[in-house]
């Protein structure tokens, strides 16, 4: 069964709870789905990581990959830069080139820059040689929301502090992760 790593950094659980919806997705397409975060720059804090931490043989394995992180001044959160920062060597390799991937956020405020995080994150996938994919808008919910999701990736708007999905968004990240899997599966055909 091909297997897609799931990689988030989450600060306050929000991303953390947007990457159990790909998840979910990836595994209702037929795949197993590898949940993994990034180290904290803080070593202290990662004693409390509800899930295990990341390893480049994590992503050397994968055939497909999700990407998730908190939204920071527009861009992703330092911590999975930091990670993203140590793969020179599988790009060396062309390790991930051809791989599907696909991107995840989550802000504080509607205009926190969710769509600019989204991009930011695209940036290294491009540079790794990755298939990029979003949410089409063949998905009625896209057309609805009114807290997150976009074409460029699944969002969450945590306003006030609210960790807790809304329905569309966890309908929309069910779907794009589905869409990642389907999209393994008939790459791995």
């Amino acid at each position: 069964m091909p297997e897609v790593l799931v990689l988030y950094y989450s600060q306050n659980g929000s991303t953390q709870q947007l990457a159990y919806q790909i998840a979910m997705g990836i595994e209702q397409a037929g795949c197993s789905a590898k949940v993994r975060t990034v180290a904290s720059l803080n070593s202290s804090d990662d004693a409390t990581l509800p899930d295990p931490v990341v390893s480049k043989a994590d992503l050397e394995a994968c055939q497909g990959l999700a990407l998730g992180s908190p939204t920071r001044f527009g861009q992703m959160a330092s911590a999975l830069k930091h990670f993203l920062d140590s793969t020179s060597d599988l790009w060396l390799k062309g390790t991930l080139q051809n791989k599907p991937a696909c991107v995840f956020t989550s802000s504080s405020s509607l205009h926190g820059g969710q769509e600019s995080t989204l991009l930011s994150m695209m940036l290294p996938l491009l540079h790794h040689g990755m298939l990029l994919m979003g949410i089409p808008y063949s998905e009625p919910q896209l057309h609805t929301t009114q807290t997150g999701g976009s074409p460029y990736g699944a969002t969450h708007l945590a306003h006030q502090g609210n960790v807790a999905l809304s329905q569309e968004e966890k309908n929309l990240g069910i779907a794009l992760g589905k869409r990642l899997g389907e999209t393994v599966l008939k790459l791995e055909a």
